[in-house]
């Protein structure tokens, strides 16, 4: 049933929002890396997903290690458009040895001014308790966030998920 399912969902770069040619901002990524695991801890993935910073959206996912290899498939699964934009991440050699170094800009997550979305379930344990409140509704789309990358890790352990 899963598999039907997931042949009728069209790929990913057909449902993005077409950034504005305008706007430099509009294409401006936030690249991060996260563990899951299925079933047993030993069962390790890596999720890497690429968003766009003004519209939230997921621009491009991947699912592996935690090596170059994974980094570059990040990458190459960039829609071209927004390919062109600069990219923020945090330090993992990885980003720097794919990422041209003219579209890259290494940062600490914690950074105000810069802030990235995709550090987001990270970063809010290590605030006081009254900073929750003030990013609550960040936090429950953080989760849910979560949540549908543990169901990608999932299908693509069962080789169903398509994109």
């Amino acid at each position: 049933m899963a598999k039907k399912k997931a042949d009728e969902l069209p790929p990913l770069s057909e449902t993005l929002v077409e950034p504005d040619a305008d706007d430099p901002e509009a294409t401006t990524l936030e690249l991060d890396e996260l563990w899951s695991f299925v079933f047993k801890k030993v069962n390790k993935s890596w999720i890497w997903i690429a968003l766009c910073r003004k519209t939230r959206q997921v621009v491009a996912r991947a699912v592996g290690d935690r090596s170059q290899e994974t980094c570059r498939e990040l990458w190459n699964n960039i829609p071209e458009v927004y390919r062109k934009g600069h990219c923020y991440s945090d330090f993992w050699a990885a980003y720097q040895a794919i990422i041209p170094e003219e579209q890259h800009t290494a940062v600490v997550t914690v950074d105000k001014r810069i802030a990235p979305l995709t550090a987001a379930p990270n970063r809010t344990g290590r605030f006081p308790f009254i900073r929750l409140f003030s990013v609550w509704s960040f936090v429950i789309d953080t989760l849910c966030a979560i949540l549908c990358m543990s169901h990608i890790v999932a299908m693509s352990m069962k080789n169903t998920f398509v994109v």
